[in-house]
């Protein structure tokens, strides 16, 4: 099987946990894609009546031309239910490295508004530690970026990531990113909790302790795994 078809394998198992009655989140990412796909394609069949949070523009515009109902917070301040993707995946905790979409502040918050946040990957994506083949993204504020970017750099190597123009990229929400090299991280919670400390930093796409389940595809099927705090 070739990725796109892990990929949309994955999603189509943790789109299966969405019943009607449900808010649901909605990632951002090529994997995320074939999750909106296929839970737009579920609505239409099977008649299902949800609404859904989606974490970029992109998605939003996904979700909005399948016909899905979109809300916001303010009427929906829990979800029961996010799938998004993940740019590692740590083996046994379920800690992640995202945010290579540049989505991964909106990601966080709708994360952290769900009573289950699912994700869905191809076993290329599991790691036995955090920062081996992916970087740590960071979002910071466009003002003054540089001297926060002197800060990160006492904890990782930080690149700012460009956009097709040649400029700085910038988040749906106008900030900045810092791809950084880390290495193999001996203690993500730590490191995420430093970068949290520095002014300027917006968020990391550190995502610790916030996974329930993920769905990972290979060239055997799809394997569901559950992390040590929840299955």
């Amino acid at each position: 099987m070739d990725s796109d078809a892990l990929k949309r394998a994955a999603a189509e198992a943790a789109v299966a946990l969405v019943q009607s009655g449900m808010a649901v989140g909605l990632g951002t990412g090529s994997t995320a894609y074939y999750a909106i796909a296929a839970l737009i394609r579920r609505v239409r069949e099977e008649r299902l009546h949800i609404v859904a949070i989606a974490t970029s523009e992109r998605s939003a515009a996904q979700a909005r031309e399948g016909g899905l109902q979109l809300t916001d917070f303010a009427h929906h301040p829990r979800l029961d239910l996010t799938i998004d993707g993940a740019d590692e995946i740590m083996r046994g905790t379920l800690h992640l490295l995202k945010g290579a979409g540049g989505a991964l502040l909106r990601e966080k918050i709708v994360a952290s508004a769900s009573n289950r946040l699912a994700i869905i990957a191809d076993q290329s994506k599991l790691v036995d530690q955090l920062g081996v083949v992916a970087q740590v993204p960071v979002e910071v504020v466009r003002f003054g970026w540089e001297t926060t970017a002197e800060r990160v750099s006492r904890l990782a190597e930080p690149r700012l990531r460009l956009g097709p123009d040649g400029g700085p990229y910038r988040t749906d929400g106008g900030n900045y990113i810092l791809d950084c090299t880390c290495g193999a991280i001996a203690d993500p919670a730590a490191l995420e909790a430093a970068l949290a400390r520095i002014v300027g930093v917006v968020e990391s796409g550190l995502f610790i302790g916030m996974a329930d389940v993920a769905f990972v595809a290979g060239p055997d099927g799809v394997a569901r795994l559950g992390s040590s705090a929840a299955a």
